[in-house]
């Protein structure tokens, strides 16, 4: 059940800002609002702050850090949320983040794909999934590189426990964010061609969101302009 007590003011005040701004950002790009999934990041807050949140009217949480999200995943089994994994997953967790994440964006190469396959009989049968695309020159962030996503999402179809969303990936620090979510719009539209259904683009955070729906992000991930600063890790 969600919590009797108001939830802070100053919370509610941010999360009706980010909102209007999304559907702002949707109509100048010839969009309904309704086309955009709101994510909202709580990596280092409290599972009270979720439940506020969820007091709010937020059915999407992402976190990155398997063992908060599966602390506070456990905490609030009560509510009915979709949670996000959002992070760099371990092969090794993989198996787990499964028993609670409804959604994980993080997919990234074939050896996860191969983890996360196969029943378990503590976790649903089937897991959404987006596959992480690196829009970087840099190996060493997360991402397929986009020259192995169709490979990888080729992997991700032969499995019968990931149903492929679309693609996610984050802005280049450095770089403007929308010739990146350009790119991904494009890598996107490629994916399409072998996997039809997989339409969604996760894109877009807090200092960024609005370009990102500029090039037709579908998810938006959007953290301290909702939550607030991060406290100290949890």
């Amino acid at each position: 059940m969600v919590d009797d007590a108001a939830p802070d003011p100053a919370l509610a005040a941010r999360l009706a800002r980010a909102r209007a701004a999304i559907a702002d950002a949707a109509r100048a790009a010839g969009r309904t609002p309704e086309e955009l999934t709101l994510i909202v990041v709580t990596k280092f807050h409290p599972a009270s702050l979720v439940r506020d949140l969820v007091s709010l009217g937020v059915l999407d949480v992402g976190e990155n850090r398997h063992q908060e999200a599966q602390r506070k995943a456990a905490a609030l089994a009560d509510l009915d949320l979709r949670w996000h994994f959002i992070g760099q997953l371990q092969t090794k967790k993989a198996r787990q983040v499964r028993r609670y994440a409804n959604v994980i964006q993080s997919i990234d190469r074939e050896a996860l794909v191969d983890a996360l396959s196969g029943p378990l009989i503590d976790a649903p049968a089937l897991v959404d999934g987006f596959v992480q695309v690196n829009l970087t020159d840099d190996p060493e962030r997360g991402g397929v590189a986009p020259d192995g996503v169709e490979a990888l999402v080729e992997r991700v179809l032969e499995t019968s426990s990931i149903r492929l969303r679309g693609v996610m990936a984050v802005a280049p620090f450095g770089e403007p964010p929308r010739p990146a979510f350009a790119r991904l719009r494009r890598i996107s539209e490629r994916v399409q061609q072998i996997a039809p259904d997989a339409t969604a683009i996760s894109a877009g955070m807090s200092g960024d969101f609005v370009e990102a729906v500029a090039e037709g992000a579908t998810h938006l991930r959007i953290g301290t302009a909702i939550t607030g600063n991060r406290p100290a890790a949890i």
